[in-house]
């Protein structure tokens, strides 16, 4: 099977990586237009 995609393993936490790479984005004039809390929408749903 072919794998697509980058990993890139960080020593800093994810909260630092995420303001990070927002500024990052902001720099060269993008940003987050949305966002969704994938654990939070799955609680209480039935796991398979």
């Amino acid at each position: 099977m072919i794998h697509y995609g980058f990993t890139k393993e960080l020593d800093i936490p994810y909260e630092t990586v995420v303001e990070l790479a927002r500024e990052a984005l902001k720099k060269e004039g993008f940003g987050v237009l949305t966002e969704i809390a994938v654990k939070e929408k799955n609680e209480g749903k039935a796991e398979y």
